[in-house]
């Protein structure tokens, strides 16, 4: 029987949805993330062909960045899969606020790593080699020790 002063804990299932969804917002998207940067080209900007910003090494860089970074946010193909991606932090500092960090952090990169590798055979169709399979095995094997040493 628990005392009324002890805090209540949410069933386990809710912490392994939230690992797998913080794995999946983090993995599955930088396959996404890195396709639609390599294949970005960004449009011309006349303020950075002005002879003033050419003249200096700094305004063209500052600049340069800033249209860099507006580009892609204003691309659908980028910035769908980063708000994603940035909403599975969100999750994660949620998750950690509840769940014990000596589990949440090694749980959460190891399905990051998981999905990553899975988005790029999905996206990218890169083959998942033996040396993969293994280390990911390997993962998992080790996540299974750490939540095991906690029960």
């Amino acid at each position: 029987m628990s005392s009324p002063d002890a805090p209540h804990q949410p069933p386990a299932i809710n912490y392994v949805a939230g690992f797998l969804l913080v794995g999946l917002a983090w993995g599955l998207t930088t396959p996404f993330i890195r396709r639609a940067a390599k294949t970005h080209s960004p449009p011309e900007h006349p303020l950075l062909a002005r002879d003033d910003v050419k003249a200096s090494w700094l305004k063209s860089k500052l600049y340069g960045a800033f249209f860099a970074v507006i580009d892609l946010l204003r691309n659908p193909r980028y910035a769908v899969p980063l708000l994603i991606n940035l909403t599975g932090s969100v999750w994660f500092f949620l998750l950690i606020g509840q769940a014990e960090l000596s589990l949440t952090v090694p749980i959460v990169n190891t399905l990051a790593f998981l999905f990553t590798v899975l988005g790029d055979w999905w996206v990218d169709k890169k083959v998942i080699d033996r040396n993969t399979w293994i280390g990911m095995i390997l993962s998992l094997t080790g996540i299974a020790l750490c939540v095991q040493s906690k029960s």
